[in-house]
């Protein structure tokens, strides 16, 4: 397959960050398959994109959490580029932990826009994927995965979740050709974002999209962005739990 890739599927392409990296994307070649449940916003991305590039962009209206419309989702995104370079699942909730922690009725619905969504767009995809024998499916998951905490394990748990599906799936697809990328942002200033402390760890879309683009290229498997996330994670996985339950992070 040629870089950059042409034929682009974004699920959930009005979050911020799936319209960075659409934009680091696009070439005046590129066609790109954009899905989201706004109209209004789609179109907006859609204009811009179009403005930008001249890239060809068709649009498909779905709000992801009816997984009932993903086989036809699929089959239209197909149909329409013929041969799926890059799909990139870039959408999500992120709830207040505080808020939902004792409310089934909004950790059930948090749990299927994080993972179950996901899950179904994923298997639907992958034969898909294999029959082409070349590809892209890169995943937002999250830096949130790695370990659970107090103060997010509703949203981490979806995300780990979310995480370990991705992994396996990259080694059914190693044989087949097709790149299986985990991508696990840290903190990003996004709306998604918005009632979060950020301080000077809080990095932005567009150097997300410069991450992802640079993963894509050299058929990365799991990337943390920005890179410091790696080293931040790999230090909160190895605390100790007696003294890890403890803290407030």
């Amino acid at each position: 397959m040629s870089f950059p890739p042409k034929n682009i599927l974004v699920l959930g392409a009005t979050s911020a960050i799936a319209q960075a990296v659409a934009r680091r994307f696009a070439t005046a070649e590129s066609h790109f398959f954009l899905v989201a449940r706004d109209k209004e916003k789609l179109d907006a991305v859609a204009a811009d994109l179009e403005e930008r590039t001249q890239a060809k962009v068709d649009q498909y209206l779905l709000d992801l959490t009816e997984i009932s419309r993903h086989e036809e989702l699929v089959r239209k995104a197909h149909e329409s580029l013929k041969h799926i370079d890059l799909a990139l699942i870039a959408y999500g909730d992120l709830p207040c932990q505080e808020t939902v922690q004792d409310d089934v009725d909004a950790v059930l619905p948090s749990l299927n826009i994080n993972f179950n969504s996901a899950v179904s767009l994923l298997t639907r995809m992958a034969p898909l994927f294999e029959r082409q024998k070349e590809g892209t499916l890169a995943v937002i998951t999250s830096v949130a995965a790695d370990r659970g905490r107090k103060t997010l394990y509703v949203y981490g748990a979806a995300k780990a979740g979310l995480s370990a599906f991705t992994d396996g799936l990259r080694g059914r697809m190693l044989s087949h050709g097709v790149q299986v990328l985990n991508i696990k942002p840290g903190i990003i200033d996004t709306p998604m974002t918005e009632g979060l402390k950020k301080g000077l760890l809080a990095s932005t879309p567009k150097k997300v999209a410069s991450d992802v683009f640079k993963a894509v290229r050299k058929k990365k498997d799991i990337l943390y962005t920005p890179g410091r996330w790696r080293f931040i994670m790999f230090i909160i996985r190895h605390i100790p739990e007696r003294i890890f339950k403890k803290l407030n992070i």
